[in-house]
C-alpha cells in the first residue's frame, strides 16, 4: 500500500485552499477530458460541488459568475467549456490594488496625535462666533486630556493654550484671562475608576482563595 501513498511534497500546490484537494483534481480530470461537450458537462458538475461547499452565498446575484470565475482560476485559465460566462482577464483578476496613503507627517507634540491636526484644521474654516468659540474650547480640552494620558502630571491650562496656538499657526487662541478648561481631575476620572474596579475584583479573588 505503500506505493500508492501521496505525499503532499509531491503534489501539485493548491490554487484555492478553500476548496480543498479534491475539486482541484476533479478540475485536472476535467482538463484531460479531450471531448469539448463532455468537458462542459464536467466543469458544470464541478460548479455543483463548489455550489454546495458554500451554501450560504447562494443569495448573492453574481454568486454563479464567482463560482465559474473561481473554477478558471483554478485551472489555470485553460479550460475551454461551453459555459454562461466568459473567461475572466487573468491581469484583471491578480492586478495588485494601490498603496494605502498613510499620514507622512510628524506632529511636534506627538502625544496630541493627528486627529487634533485635523480637528485644528477644521476648526480654523468656521466662521467666528459662539460655535467656534465652542468648537475650540472642546479642542483644548481633548488636547488636556491626551496630555494628561501620556503625562500623568497635572498641566497648566496656559501650555496647552500655547500648543493649540503653535499648532494653528496663530490662527486659534485662548485666553488665560477668560479661558479656563476642565480640571484634571474630571478628564482622568473614567481612567481611574476603571482601575479602582481592576483593584476591587482583584482583592475579591484573594479573598476568595484564603
Amino acid at each position: 500500500m505503500t506505493e500508492y501513498l501521496e505525499y503532499n511534497s509531491n503534489r501539485n500546490q493548491l490554487v484555492i485552499p478553500e476548496y480543498g484537494r479534491h475539486v482541484q483534481k476533479m478540475v485536472e480530470h476535467c482538463l484531460e477530458e479531450k471531448d469539448k461537450e463532455e468537458r462542459t458537462k464536467m466543469a458544470y458538475a464541478v460548479v455543483d460541488v463548489m455550489a454546495n461547499m458554500n451554501p450560504n452565498h447562494k443569495d448573492a446575484n453574481d454568486y454563479q459568475q464567482k463560482l465559474w470565475d473561481q473554477l478558471y482560476i483554478i485551472s489555470d485559465f485553460s479550460l475551454d467549456v461551453n459555459a454562461p460566462y466568459p473567461m475572466p482577464d487573468r491581469e484583471e483578476i491578480f492586478k495588485k490594488p494601490e498603496p494605502l496613503k498613510y499620514p507622512q507627517n510628524h506632529p511636534k507634540y506627538r502625544f496630541y496625535g493627528n486627529n487634533i491636526s485635523l480637528m485644528i484644521d477644521e476648526a480654523i474654516k468656521v466662521e467666528d462666533g459662539k460655535l467656534k468659540e465652542a468648537l475650540v474650547y472642546n479642542i483644548a480640552n481633548h488636547m488636556k486630556k491626551c496630555f494628561l494620558n501620556w503625562n500623568r502630571d497635572s498641566v497648566k491650562d496656559s501650555v496647552i493654550f500655547k500648543h493649540l496656538e503653535e499648532l494653528s499657526d496663530g490662527k486659534l487662541s485662548l485666553k488665560t484671562d477668560d479661558e479656563t478648561l476642565s480640571e484634571s481631575s474630571n478628564l482622568v476620572r473614567q481612567n481611574h475608576s476603571k482601575k479602582y474596579k481592576k483593584n476591587y475584583r482583584n482583592k475579591g479573588r484573594k479573598r476568595q482563595r484564603k
